[in-house]
C-alpha cells in the first residue's frame, strides 16, 4: 500500500515538471504570436516558481491545520484550472496570470507531497519512496518535452494536456488516508493506528503496528504545544532550517531550471539551427534525467545522503565547467560540448542534487514545526528558482552562455563545502530518531547509521 500512497502523491510532482517543463516547446510560438520581449519572457517563464513562492507560504500553515491531505486536494484542483486558463489565453498578461496559478499549485505539492510520503513511510524505504516524488518530477518533465514535440504547432494543445493529470491527482487524493504523524499530533490516536495499519497492509492488533503507533505517540506527546514561526529560530531546530535551505540554494543556482525551462535556446546558443532538432535534443535531455533519477532511487538508502552529495557537487561542477571551458574558447566542437557535458550534467543533478534536498527537508525537522520547516526551506527552494530562471534570458544576453554557466559551476563547487560543513546522514534513521539527536544538542553533522544505531559520525 505504502507504494501507492507515494505514486499517488507522485502525481503531484508529475504535474510540477510538467508545468515547468511544457513552456521550454512553446516560446518559440509565442514569441512569433505575441512578440514578446525579453524581459516579458523572463517574467512569464518565472511566473510559476513566483506563484510557488506563494504556495509554500499557505502550504506549511495548511500543512499543520488541515493534514497533509486537504493542501493536495486544493493544488489538484488549482492545477487543472490553471491548465484551462493557459490553454485559453489571449494575450501574455492572461498567460502569466494562468502560470501564476499553476505556479501556486506547484508551491503546495512541492512541499506537502514529499511530507505525505515521508511521514507515511517506513524508514529502511523513506528515501527511495520520497524520492519517487523527484522521479515524478523528471517524467513531468519529459512528458512535457514529449508533448511538446507532438503538438509543435500549438501551444495551446501543449497547456491543456496539464488538465489530465490534474484530475487524476483529485480523484487519487480523495481516496487517501491522512498520514498516522499528523493524525497522531492532532489527538486523533483512533484513525493514527488505522493509517498505520492500513499504510503497512497490516491488522490493526500487529505488534509491528502497536510498536510503531508508541513511537509516533511519544513524539507526539513531547511536541503538542502548538508551533509558531518563531520556533525556526529556536537553536535546536535553527541547524535543520540552515541544511535544507543551503540544500535548495545550491541546488537551484546550480543553474538545473535555466536548463529545464531554456534547454532549446541553451541549444540554440550552441549552435543547434531548427526548433525540432533543439526539442528533439532536450527530449534526449529529459530522458537522461529520468533515467539518472532512478538510479538515485537504487542508492539513496544504499550508500547513503553525504556520499551521493558530494557525486552530484562534484559532477554537476565538472560538466559545466566543461561547457563554460568550450563557449569561452569558442570551440568549434561547441555544439558536442554542450551535448556530452549537458549529459554528464543532468545525470550528475538527476542522481543526487534532484532529490536529495527534498528527501532531507521531509526528514530532519521535528514534528511540531515541521509543516513551517518544511514551509521556509520551499520559499527558499522557489525563491532562487524566480532567480535563476527570470534572469537567464538577461544574463546570457549580457555575459554569454559561457560566462553563466561558469557561474553555476562554482555554485556547485561551493555545494561541496557546504555538504562536508553541515550536512548529517539520516539514511535509514527513524524520523524519531532525528528529532531526538536535534533535541539532545549535538551538532546535526554528527548524525550518522551504523549497524542500526544512531551514532556520532
Amino acid at each position: 500500500m505504502i507504494y501507492i500512497v507515494a505514486a499517488v502523491a507522485g502525481i503531484a510532482g508529475f504535474l510540477f515538471g510538467f508545468d515547468e517543463g511544457v513552456i521550454a516547446g512553446a516560446l518559440h510560438l509565442l514569441r512569433e504570436e505575441f512578440g514578446i520581449t525579453p524581459f516579458d519572457e523572463g517574467l512569464m517563464t518565472a511566473a510559476v516558481p513566483l506563484g510557488a513562492l506563494g504556495g509554500a507560504l499557505i502550504a506549511g500553515r495548511a500543512a499543520e491545520t488541515y493534514g497533509r491531505r486537504a493542501p493536495l486536494i486544493a493544488a489538484a484542483v488549482l492545477f487543472t484550472g490553471g491548465a484551462l486558463f493557459a490553454a485559453l489565453a489571449t494575450a501574455v498578461w492572461m498567460l502569466t496570470v494562468a502560470r501564476l496559478v499553476l505556479g501556486v499549485a506547484v508551491g503546495i505539492a512541492a512541499m506537502v507531497a514529499p511530507l505525505y510520503i515521508s511521514e507515511s513511510a517506513p524508514a529502511s524505504r523513506r528515501g527511495m519512496l520520497v524520492s519517487i516524488y523527484q522521479l515524478a518530477i523528471t517524467l513531468g518533465i519529459l512528458g512535457a518535452y514529449v508533448v511538446d514535440f507532438a503538438f509543435a504547432d500549438s501551444w495551446r494543445l501543449m497547456f491543456v494536456v496539464g488538465v489530465l493529470p490534474g484530475i487524476a491527482l483529485l480523484i487519487g487524493m480523495w481516496r487517501m488516508k491522512d498520514t498516522p504523524r499528523w493524525l497522531a499530533l492532532k489527538g486523533r490516536t483512533a484513525e493514527a493506528r488505522i493509517a498505520i495499519a492500513h499504510i503497512r497492509d497490516l491488522p490493526p492488533g500487529h505488534a509491528n503496528v502497536d510498536d510503531e503507533f508508541a513511537d509516533i505517540m511519544r513524539t507526539a506527546a513531547a511536541d503538542s504545544r502548538p508551533s509558531s514561526w518563531s520556533d525556526l529560530l529556536n537553536p535546536v531546530i535553527r541547524p535543520a532550517l540552515v541544511v535544507s535551505m543551503g540544500l535548495f540554494f545550491f541546488q537551484q543556482l546550480s543553474g538545473i531550471n535555466a536548463v529545464i525551462y531554456y534547454a532549446p535556446r541553451v541549444f540554440s546558443e550552441a549552435g543547434f539551427a531548427s526548433s525540432s532538432a533543439q526539442i528533439l535534443a532536450t527530449v534526449g535531455i529529459g530522458i537522461v534525467n529520468v533515467g539518472m533519477t532512478v538510479v538515485g532511487m537504487m542508492l539513496i538508502d544504499r550508500i547513503g545522503r553525504r556520499k551521493l552529495l558530494f557525486i552530484g557537487f562534484a559532477g554537476t561542477a565538472l560538466s559545466l565547467g566543461m561547457i563554460a571551458l568550450g563557449a569561452a574558447i569558442e570551440s568549434s566542437f561547441l555544439d558536442y560540448l554542450t551535448i556530452i557535458g549537458l549529459v554528464l550534467y543532468i545525470a550528475a543533478f538527476a542522481a543526487s542534487l534532484g532529490p536529495l534536498p527534498w528527501v532531507m527537508m521531509s526528514e530532519i525537522f521535528p514534528l511540531s514545526v515541521r509543516g513551517l520547516g518544511m514551509s521556509v526551506a520551499s520559499l527558499a527552494n522557489w525563491g532562487f528558482n524566480f532567480l535563476v530562471v527570470f534572469s537567464f534570458p538577461m544574463l546570457v544576453s549580457t555575459l554569454g552562455l559561457g560566462g553563466v554557466f561558469f557561474i553555476y559551476a562554482i555554485v556547485c563547487a561551493a555545494g561541496l563545502v557546504f555538504t562536508w560543513r553541515f550536512v548529517p546522514e539520516t539514511s535509514g534513521v527513524p524520523l524519531e530518531e532525528i528529532e531526538a539527536h536535534l533535541k539532545s544538542g549535538r551538532p546535526i553533522r554528527q548524525l550518522g547509521r551504523v549497524t542500526g544505531q544512531v551514532v556520532l559520525a
